[in-house]
Parts: C-alpha cells; structure tokens; sequence
C-alpha cells in the first residue's frame, strides 16, 4: 500500500504532518477526515515520473543526504535488529518510519515501505535512492535477501559500517590537534609579521645606527608579507583549485595517487587504509554469498587511491584468468603482504571471509596506532617550532631595543 504525506489541520486549528497509507490520494483525504483533520496538502511519499516508476526521494530534497555516515549505520543497526528478532520487513520499516525525528528521514523509510509493499525486493527499493545507499549497501542487501539470510547480512553490513567510520575518525582526530596548531601558527606569525614588527621597527626609524641583522631580515620578510602577501594567498587558492581541477584527469590523478603511496609516512598510512577498506568489504561481501569476481570488483570501487584501484582490478584480471585470490593480491606491491597472506590462509582453510576481515581488522588496529604516534610526535615538534619562529620575532624587535640601551649607558 502506497504511502502519503499529509499536511492537515486538527479541531483547534493546529496544523498537523505525517505519514499515512492508503491505496489512493483521495483515500487518504478520506482516511484523514475520518480522523477529524482537514486535509491540505497529500502528496506520495516517493515523486512518480513520467515512466510510471518512482523516481526516489534523492530528487525532492534539494539535492541533500538524509543519512550521513553514522545516521546510516546506527540506521542499519536498527532494521538488523528488527529482522534479526523475527519481525517481518514491512513491519520493521513501519516502525522505523514512525520512530524517525526528522522529516526527510521518516519519507525515506516510507518510501521504502510502500516498495515493499508493492512487491519490490528491498535491495531494488534502496537502489531508487542512490545518494542514500550506495551500490555496495545495496549489493549486499540483495545477497542477504538471495540467500534468506537477510537479518544476519544486516548484522554484519552495520557492523562494517560502525568498524570503518571508527576508524575514519579516529584518523580525524589524530590530524586535528596538529592542523589547529598550524593554522594557529600561521595566523600568529602573519599577525607579527606584518603588523607588530613594522610598529616597533618605526621607533627606530631616525635611528643613525645601524640595526641587527636579524632586525634588518625581519623587516625585509615583513615588507614582503604586507606588499605581496594578498597576491600569495591568492596564488596559494588558484593553486589549489589547479590542483582539484588535475586531479580530476584520470591519468594525472594516478600518477599523483602513486606518488602519494611513496611519502614516508604518510604513504604507509594510505597504504593500510585503503587495504583495510578493501579487506573488509571483500570479506562482508564473500560472507555475504557474493561470487568473488564480483565481490573484487565491488571493493575495488571502494579504493580512493586510484593506483590501489588499478592494482585491484589487475588482480581481478588474474583471478578471472585462474589465479588464486592470494597470488593476485601478492603480486602487486602496493598492497600490503598481510591481505595476500591471510587471503591464502582463507584459500586453504575454506574460511575467506573470515581470514580477510582479521587482515582488515589488523591493517585498522595498525593504521590507528601508526596515525596515533605520528600525532604525539607532531604534537611537540609543531609547538617547538612555532616557539621557535615567535622567539625569533621577539628577538629581532628586542635586539635594537637592546643595542640602544648600551648606547645610553
């Protein structure tokens, strides 16, 4: 049965919204004055195109997400809940929508709903809002519901959800402090720069001596920074759209994925999280009872670095070709040894699934700590270096300040 949004007025005059079900809009009108409401406005929870088809809640909410990373997995959670206890999928959804804070939300469930309703599979009723659910989210919905072991699918998708959004932030906090202090940094050191250094240097203007020559190198730095600093940061924003403009060219960005790969440190920590991404997806999916070529095709999509994703995809080549998952995966260097050893462990066990998300959950735990130490030693080195450069700028103002004193004496 369809579902409808309504906008409606009670006997006080109080405008109520909401959702109610009904094979028609005029029946909807007439379930609402049943309810002594005076219908408003009834409208299908989902647009209908010209084609008969819904065409998904994605087209009427200003190009807007309802679901953001953890609303989506906390979302899952939910309904994994639900159909784990036994309760049926409409009835789950049903009760997601009534439950739902937000509007945008509770017409999306409903939306949902009425496709199931009608006969739709879930997996083709999340496929209409692609923004909402991305081809992975729904691959595996409609591996679950092949199988019949749609509760369990769930379990595991909300549990992949919450594991790769822990990490995400995680990371995000790790590279927070240290960005803060920069930026603090940067902005301190314009401030005196372009401003304190040139009052004090004034006084000494008349001056017949001549000044330090830390005093004369930090007025020439800030006579550059107040005459060329608006065109620098001018340069610095055309520089960067440059660069986003690049990276959408898809050999240029390969070629800058790979160089990112090279760094230090930073390149290691891609490295671990794009094959933890990877790990993890492949093993949701070939637990799933998705066919490995397919399961590889899809977790290669899910690779930001697009050198990792090539890599990926010539070893989905391989494994078409008759190679083995482990072989495939060893034979390209930028993923680390780790996958294609527990891909072989899997391979002679019969446990895949199983060895790939322990490589996917030691890839995480290692990126973690690896971004955690990088952090406690940018930490005191940034803070070090920003004393040094403030010191610096004190001394050079100081000096002059201090050469004058002696001439008094």
């Amino acid at each position: 049965m369809p579902a409808y949004s309504f906008e409606a007025l009670d006997a006080q005059g109080a405008t109520q919204k909401g959702l109610i079900d009904a094979d028609t809009a005029k029946a909807a009108r007439g379930l609402l004055r049943a309810r002594a409401l005076v219908p408003l406005a009834v409208e299908p929870a989902v647009n209908v195109g010209a084609d008969g088809k819904g065409k998904g809640l994605n087209t009427t909410l200003w190009g807007g997400r309802v679901f953001n990373a953890t609303g989506l997995a906390v979302w899952t959670r939910q309904i994994a809940g639900l159909v784990a206890a036994g309760l049926p999928l409409e009835r789950a959804l049903s009760a997601l929508s009534e439950e739902a804070e937000k509007d945008e939300e509770r017409r999306l469930v409903a939306s949902l709903r009425a496709e199931v309703n009608a006969g739709a599979p879930f997996a083709r009723a999340l496929g209409q809002h692609p923004r909402e659910f991305s081809a992975i989210y729904t691959g595996v919905i409609a591996a679950g519901e092949q199988s019949g072991q749609l509760g369990s699918v769930l379990e595991r998708l909300a549990d992949d959800l919450e594991t790769r959004e822990a990490l995400k932030n995680k990371l995000i906090g790790a590279s927070l402090y240290p960005a803060i202090v920069t930026l603090v940094a940067i902005v301190i050191v314009v401030f005196l720069v372009s401003y304190v250094v040139p009052q004090v240097a004034g006084v000494f203007a008349g001056s017949k001596r001549a000044l330090p020559f830390l005093t004369v190198a930090m007025l020439a730095i800030s006579d550059f920074v107040r005459s060329y600093g608006w065109l620098m940061l001018g340069l610095l924003v055309l520089g960067s759209i440059a660069l986003a403009m690049a990276r959408k060219q898809p050999a240029l960005r390969l070629r800058m994925d790979a160089a990112w790969l090279r760094l230090p440190l930073v390149g290691k920590l891609a490295r671990g999280y794009n094959a933890a991404r990877f790990a993890s997806t492949l093993a949701m999916l070939a637990s799933a009872g998705v066919p490995i070529l397919r399961a590889l095709q899809t977790a290669a999509e899910t690779l930001s670095n697009q050198s990792m994703r090539a890599d990926a995809l010539d070893a989905l080549v391989l494994v078409r070709e008759g190679a083995p998952l482990a072989s495939a995966l060893a034979s390209k260097k930028r993923f680390p040894p780790l996958v294609a050893m527990f891909a072989r462990l899997g391979e002679q066990t019969g446990q895949l699934p199983v060895m790939l998300q322990r490589a996917a959950n030691q890839l995480g735990a290692e990126v973690q700590r690896r971004a955690m130490h990088l952090a406690t030693i940018l930490e005191p080195l940034l803070i070090v270096v920003m004393g040094a450069v403030v010191m610096l700028i004190v001394l050079a103002v100081l000096m002059p300040i201090i050469q004058l004193n002696q001439l008094v004496k």
